[in-house]
């Protein structure tokens, strides 16, 4: 029988990972196709129909008949299909979304683009250079002061926001950043490290299409 959801991506992606990564944390098997942006299968029509922005990663779910796109969109959808992952009320869930658009704003740009100019994906100068490892460690060091006052970022119990800023956090010494400089955000880290079902980036995303990873 074939997985519900089908995950469109890249194993490089951050994005892609935290989609994979909530799925795991659910117990949610999926197929995996890798999407080759270097030869622009992410430009190609058949993916455009699933996917208008051209992006990874994207949902399609079979059950439902459709597709997906945008990560944080996708984490949504998903633990709402689970019922997890969410608390409960109309302002918590507004509080998560915070988090998710402060992510995409101040943290994600700051080490997924440093990470890609030391893999030879981005150029950037060393002014540019410069600027990401300032502001990164400026977003690091709000999220090291939110989870300096409780294990997860929205009370007792981890969200997507958790899952979300995880997916971004996970590379941050790939990007050149010290955690040890951020202790609340480490130990953070090893509290989602912790939970059922929890695997990493490389045990989650293939370099080639899989089935039921």
């Amino acid at each position: 029988m074939s997985a519900r959801y089908v995950l469109h991506g890249t194993w490089l992606s951050g994005p892609t990972y935290k989609v994979a990564l909530l799925l795991s944390l659910l117990g949610q098997k999926f197929d995996y196709v890798h999407v080759n942006l270097q030869q622009g299968w992410n430009k190609q029509a058949e993916f455009l129909s699933k996917n208008r922005f051209g992006q990874v990663p994207c949902l399609t779910d079979r059950e439902a008949g459709y597709s997906l796109a945008q990560s944080g969109a996708i984490l949504e959808y998903v633990a709402s299909n689970h019922g997890r992952f969410l608390q409960e009320g109309t302002l918590a869930r507004q509080r998560a979304r915070e988090w998710i658009f402060w992510d995409f704003d101040r943290l994600a740009p700051n080490i997924y683009r440093p990470r890609a100019r030391k893999l030879g994906f981005r150029p950037a100068d060393t002014e540019t250079l410069q600027m990401y490892m300032r502001d990164g460690s400026a977003a690091l060091t709000v999220l090291d002061e939110a989870l300096a006052a409780g294990p997860w970022l929205l009370g007792q119990a981890p969200t997507i926001a958790d899952v979300d800023v995880y997916g971004v956090a996970s590379y941050a010494t790939e990007a050149g950043f010290d955690l040890a400089s951020y202790p609340s955000v480490g130990a953070w880290m090893l509290r989602m490290q912790s939970l059922p079902g929890f695997r990493s980036a490389d045990n989650l995303l293939p370099k080639q299409d899989a089935l039921e990873v």
